[in-house]
């Protein structure tokens, strides 16, 4: 059997890590498609206020699967 993957680009941040983030955009990329089999984080940044770190923010690359 065949099939047909998808990539597709999301951002997503959290305010506690960069684990919690991959998890924030994993989650919402399973309520808006399906088939989701993988992810590449491509990037990571944080978000620094008064020489403090404030916010985690991750992006990736998310692969699902085609329907037939």
């Amino acid at each position: 059997m065949s099939s047909v993957a998808r990539i597709t680009t999301i951002t997503a941040r959290s305010e506690k890590s960069f684990e919690d983030a991959v998890h924030v955009g994993i989650d919402r990329a399973n309520s808006t498609l399906r088939g989701v089999s993988g992810a590449w984080v491509k990037e990571q940044k944080v978000a620094i206020e008064g020489g403090k770190v404030t916010a985690y923010q991750v992006t990736m690359e998310v692969t699902f699967v085609l329907d037939d």
